[in-house]
């Protein structure tokens, strides 16, 4: 499999999983997902469980942390795929991502963010940011 390929499939990939993710903490307005089939299902759940996370934050960082974590995803994900500074938005994205990683392993324990595959997606933001070679992206 050549290399523009895998990097398409990287900048989909990631992006996908960022656009589910954001879904589903808007699901009870949006209703695109199955109800049954949603991990928070709403903006409410969705803080509650940054709480979780960040157990030593104020709850008004966790908020700004949510908000910010949620624009971010949006953000990057439409950035990928539309393909505009990929290498930096891959590397951004694997940041965010690393970060998450570290407060599931800090929090609720390594093996969750294993089981999730975190760093798993941080690692492909990570060499997305690496492929210098340019397929289907803005100049």
């Amino acid at each position: 499999m050549g290399i523009k390929i895998i990097k398409l499939f990287l900048r989909f990939a990631i992006a996908a999983s960022f656009l589910n993710a954001s879904i589903d903490r808007f699901n009870d307005i949006l209703g695109i997902l199955n109800p049954e089939k949603v991990y928070w299902g709403n903006w409410s759940n969705f803080v509650a469980y940054s709480a979780v996370l960040m157990p030593w934050f104020p709850h008004w960082l966790v908020v700004t942390s949510a908000v910010i974590a949620t624009a971010g995803e949006i953000i990057f994900a439409l950035l990928l795929i539309i393909g505009y500074k990929t290498n930096l938005i891959g590397t951004l994205s694997g940041v965010l991502l690393l970060l998450f990683a570290i407060f599931m392993s800090l929090t609720v324990g390594l093996g969750q963010a294993l089981n999730y595959s975190v760093f798993s997606a941080a690692a492909a933001g990570f060499a997305l940011g690496t492929i210098k070679t340019k397929f289907l992206e803005l100049k």
